[in-house]
């Protein structure tokens, strides 16, 4: 079996940051797939369930209703290593084209005040796992990177 392309990028060297996963075609239409990586890969310690979770919900809540990306938003949601997310989105873009975008995203999750939306057993199969506190904390200092975004965290090294 192919080696599938995620797992050919060299996750010693991966800064964490915005990068093109994968773009595909279905039909006459573009999806582009982001990589948001939010730590740096088997360096730092990744994020515990708790606030992923919370920040998948927060995230794709904001998404769905942004005024521009809400009809573009295929899905948002955790990479099974708990290092960052993936975002889909309808249409051709490069890293470069969603940064205010994901800098509005993190700053939305860093400071979001009150129930966290859908976080209720009828809304979902989990709803107790989840830390407010902690996915603030860890959105606030990907804002921090965010600030400091450059070609080295945009594409991934060859």
């Amino acid at each position: 079996m192919e080696k599938i392309a995620s797992f050919q990028v060299n996750h010693l060297t991966l800064l964490p940051g915005i990068y093109v996963s994968r773009k595909d075609h279905v039909g006459n239409e573009t999806v582009t797939t982001f990589d948001i990586r939010m730590t740096r890969p088997n360096f730092e310690p990744v994020m515990n369930t708790a606030e992923v979770h919370t920040l998948e919900h927060l995230g794709a809540t904001f998404l769905r209703n942004h005024e521009e990306y809400k009809d573009k938003t295929i899905y948002f949601g955790p990479m099974g290593c708990r290092t960052g997310f993936y975002l889909l989105l309808a249409g051709n873009y490069e890293s470069k084209d969603i940064v205010p975008l994901v800098k509005e995203m993190y700053a939305f999750m860093r400071d979001f005040e009150g129930e966290v939306p859908g976080a209720a057993a009828r809304d979902c199969g989990n709803y107790l796992d989840m830390n407010l506190p902690m996915a603030k904390y860890v959105a606030g200092t990907f804002c921090e990177v965010l600030e400091k975004m450059d070609e080295s965290r945009l594409s991934y090294a060859p």
